[in-house]
C-alpha cells in the first residue's frame, strides 16, 4: 500500500506526465523511485529492491558512481554544449571517438554519436541506404531484421524491430522492412534434413534475401541475443553462417550492440563469441551506464573511406551529436569498464547467475527453458513443459510473476510469460543469490 506521500507523487504522475508505453491503468501502481545504491534502488517509501534489469539494461555500473557525476559536473563546467556538426568540435567527443576504436571491432574506427539506440538505428539505415547510393547500387535500400528483434521504436527503428505489439497503432509502416524467425533455439523447428538448428536459422536470412531480390536489399541488423525479445542467445554457428550470407549478397551487417556493448555479455561486444565482425554497429545504454543519454553508431573503415571519398555529404544530424557532457561521462565509464573489468565479471558472474537460476527454476513444471550469456538471461514459462505450449496471454502469468517478484523486493520487465534477469554488473554474488531464490519463489506463488 502507497502511503500518502507516494500516493500524491502517482497522482501528479498520472494528471501530467506520459510515459513510455503509456497505459494509465498499469501505472496506477507504479512505482516512484527516489534513491540508489550499486544494483538497488529505492522507492518513495525509503524500501529497496533490487535492480534486475540495470534500469533498461543501462546501468551496469549501479547507481552512486562518484566518478561519472563527477566528469558530468567537470564538464558543465568547462563547456555545458557546443555543436558537433561539421565545422565544429569538440575534445570529449575526439577522445571518444578515439578510445571507441581501440575498444571495438578492429575494422570498426569511426563513429557518429546519437542520444539513444533509436536514433542509433535510425542513423545505420541512413548510412547504409547512403552508402549503396554512393555505390552506384541506389536501389539497395531495403532492411531485414528478426521477429523478436528491438531496435527501438522511433517510426524507422519500429518497422526494424520484431515485436508486433508496437505495430498497430502506429500503421502504415515504412515499406522496405521485413522479418524473418528469431533462431530462437528453444522454440525455432528446423527443416527436416538441416545441416543444424542454427544453420536453418540463418538460411532464413537468404531465403529473404532472394525473396526481396538481393539488388535490393541493403542491410540486415540484429542483435547478437535478442534482449527486449526474451533474451535469445543464438546457436553457436549462427552467426558465421549470417556473415557468410550477408557477404555473398552484398548486405550489410549491422549489430545491434546496444544492450550487448561494454562488457554485458563477457565480451567487450556481443559478436566477439562467435568471431565476426560488423561492417556497422550501434550502441548506447552502458556506454554511459545511464548517467547520461548517450549513443552512437560504428561505421567500417571500407565504408568512412567511400563516405569520405564521395563529395556527397550525409546529411544526417541530431544538435546533441557529439555531446561534451555525454561524452565525458563515457569517458569516465570506459575506465570504469577497464580498471573494474566489467568483461571478467560478466564472465565470472553471469556464470553464477545462469547456474543459480537454473538450480531454483529448472525443474519446475512450468519453466520451459533457463537460457542467458554473460549478465544476461531469461526465464520462458510455458503451461506445458512437454509440449511447449504458451500460456494464453489473457493469463499474465508473466505479470503476475513480476508482480510478486516486486512483493519480494526485486524489480524487473517481463516480455510476454519470459522473465528477464539482467542486474549491474556491480551485482554481489550474494545478491545474485538473491535474485535466484525470489524469482523462485515467485514463480512457485503464481504456478504453484
Amino acid at each position: 500500500m502507497a502511503t500518502a506521500a507516494e500516493r500524491s507523487l502517482i497522482e501528479k504522475d498520472i494528471a501530467h506526465l506520459v510515459h513510455p508505453l503509456h497505459n494509465p491503468t498499469a501505472h496506477e501502481t507504479a512505482k516512484v523511485w527516489v534513491g540508489g545504491k550499486g544494483a538497488f534502488i529505492v522507492d518513495a517509501e525509503g524500501k529497496e529492491y533490487i535492480d534486475c534489469l540495470s534500469g533498461l539494461w543501462n546501468n551496469t555500473a549501479g547507481n552512486g558512481r562518484p566518478e561519472l557525476a563527477d566528469a558530468a559536473a567537470a564538464q558543465m563546467r568547462q563547456m555545458g554544449f557546443v555543436s558537433g556538426y561539421a565545422g565544429s568540435s569538440n575534445p570529449r567527443a575526439i577522445e571518444l571517438s578515439e578510445r571507441l576504436a581501440h575498444l571495438t571491432y578492429p575494422t570498426i574506427n569511426h563513429f557518429y554519436f546519437t542520444s539513444g539506440g533509436g536514433e542509433s538505428t535510425d542513423s545505420n539505415i541512413k548510412m547504409a541506404r547512403y552508402y549503396w547510393k554512393i555505390k552506384g547500387k541506389p536501389d539497395k535500400t531495403k532492411v531485414i531484421s528478426r521477429v523478436w528483434g528491438y531496435h527501438g521504436v522511433t517510426l524507422a527503428a519500429m518497422c526494424a524491430t520484431g515485436i508486433s505489439s508496437y505495430w498497430p497503432m502506429f500503421e502504415p509502416r515504412i515499406p522496405g522492412f521485413s522479418h524473418i524467425p528469431s533462431p530462437y533455439p528453444y522454440l525455432y523447428e528446423a527443416p527436416e534434413g538441416a545441416e543444424s538448428q542454427g544453420i536453418a536459422a540463418a538460411d532464413e536470412l537468404e531465403k529473404k534475401i532472394l525473396e526481396e531480390g538481393a539488388d535490393t536489399v541493403a542491410m540486415f541488423i540484429a542483435e547478437p541475443v535478442q534482449g527486449a525479445g526474451g533474451v535469445i542467445v543464438p546457436q553457436e554457428d549462427y552467426f558465421k553462417r549470417i556473415r557468410e550470407i550477408c557477404d555473398q549478397y552484398e548486405v550489410l551487417l549491422v549489430a545491434d550492440e546496444v544492450i550487448t556493448g561494454f562488457g554485458r555479455t563477457g565480451k567487450m561486444f556481443g559478436l566477439e563469441h562467435w568471431g565476426i565482425q560488423p561492417d556497422l554497429m550501434q550502441f548506447a545504454k552502458a556506454i554511459t551506464s545511464g548517467y547520461f543519454p548517450l549513443g552512437g553508431i560504428g561505421i567500417s573503415d571500407e565504408i568512412a573511406d567511400v563516405m569520405n571519398e564521395s563529395g556527397s555529404p550525409w546529411m544526417h544530424a541530431y544538435t546533441y551529436s557529439s555531446h561534451p557532457v555525454g561524452c565525458a561521462v563515457a569517458l569516465a565509464m570506459m575506465d570504469i569498464i577497464e580498471t573494474e573489468d566489467f568483461v571478467g565479471q560478466a564472465q565470472t558472474k553471469g556464470k553464477q547467475m545462469l547456474v543459480k537460476l537454473k538450480e531454483a527454476l529448472a525443474d519446475h513444471p512450468n519453466v520451459g527453458e533457463v537460457r542467458g550469456l554473460g549478465m544476461m538471461c531469461g526465464v520462458e514459462l510455458v503451461k506445458d513443459k512437454g509440449t511447449k505450449e504458451m500460456f494464453d496471454a489473457g493469463d499474465g502469468i508473466g505479470a503476475k510473476v513480476h508482480a510478486e517478484t516486486v512483493k519480494r523486493g526485486m524489480f524487473s520487465r517481463v516480455r510476454g510469460d519470459c522473465y528477464c534477469v539482467a542486474p549491474p554488473i556491480v551485482t554481489s554474488e550474494s545478491t545474485i543469490d538473491d535474485i535466484a531464490s525470489i524469482l523462485g519463489d515467485s514463480v512457485k506463488a503464481v504456478l504453484g
